[in-house]
């Protein structure tokens, strides 16, 4: 039995924000976009890896969440603290320079971590943590 991971979930607060970051930025390619009820799904993922990708989504769209948990959800995004996601470069310094050019918020410069890996960490447009380890 394979079991893969198809996607994960990021939210976003202003989807052209969110795609001008993830596929102008960081060169995801952009595999669907859907709208509906004004809410936009934007499904990206880097090239080359078809079977895996990131769904930036309202944070509000589903029915059952509570005005106080859109209030918690809404302080936490703003605080970059309610979801994140790491990715891998074969070149983090060069990431990270292409990523430091734009307007992106830089949380932390490349640096060796005592636990093996070289990496740095950035806030997208709706202060999702993205976080980018260099591969071995």
């Amino acid at each position: 039995m394979e079991i893969k991971i198809l996607a994960s979930f990021l939210p976003h607060t202003d989807p052209e924000e969110s795609l001008k970051f993830y596929r102008d930025i960081l060169g995801f390619e952009v595999r669907t976009d859907v709208g509906y009820g004004g809410m936009r799904w934007i499904t990206v993922g880097p090239a080359g890896q078809p079977d895996t990708g990131i769904v930036l989504c309202p944070p509000f769209a589903d029915p059952g969440i509570t005005e106080d948990e859109r209030r918690t959800i809404g302080e936490m995004m703003a605080k970059g603290t309610y979801a994140t996601v790491v990715l891998q470069t074969d070149d983090i310094d060069g990431l990270f320079e292409r990523l430091q050019a734009t307007d992106a918020e830089v949380i932390q410069e490349p640096v060796d971590q005592p636990y093996g890996v070289r990496d740095c960490a950035f806030r997208d447009p709706a202060g999702n943590h993205i976080r980018i380890n260099q591969a071995s």
